[in-house]
């Protein structure tokens, strides 16, 4: 991707525990961005948060939480990031995840590979 005025950066909200069979969600989401073509992923792990069901996740030592909220993003053109949300959805369904899809408007600076 080139520098672009009018990008989109794609956030995917999930759980660390959610599956895709055995494999990671996020795992299963970045590998499919990647097969797709989208300019790359980034995938941070939270110490806090809550969802749908408001149930708080902390990574605090006297308050084991084993299911950490992890944010996906990933910045591309909007045609690509609208078309991979279809995918993300699917991948929501056979997993039968929650989860939470933003798109947000998104201008790239610099996209540049490292020597």
């Amino acid at each position: 991707m080139e520098n672009n005025p009018n990008a989109k950066l794609l956030r995917i909200f999930i759980g660390e525990n959610d599956k895709l069979g055995q494999q990671p969600l996020y795992e299963a989401i970045v590998f499919e961005a990647r097969k797709q073509g989208l300019s790359g992923a980034t995938v941070s792990r939270g110490i806090m948060g809550f969802g749908a069901n408001s149930r708080i996740h902390t990574a605090k030592l006297f308050e084991i939480s084993s299911d950490l909220p992890l944010v996906i993003e990933i910045v591309d053109t909007e045609e690509k990031i609208r078309e991979f949300t279809v995918t993300v959805e699917h991948l929501f369904e056979q997993t039968k995840s929650g989860g939470l899809i933003t798109i947000e408007k998104a201008e790239v600076i610099r996209y540049k590979a490292g020597k």
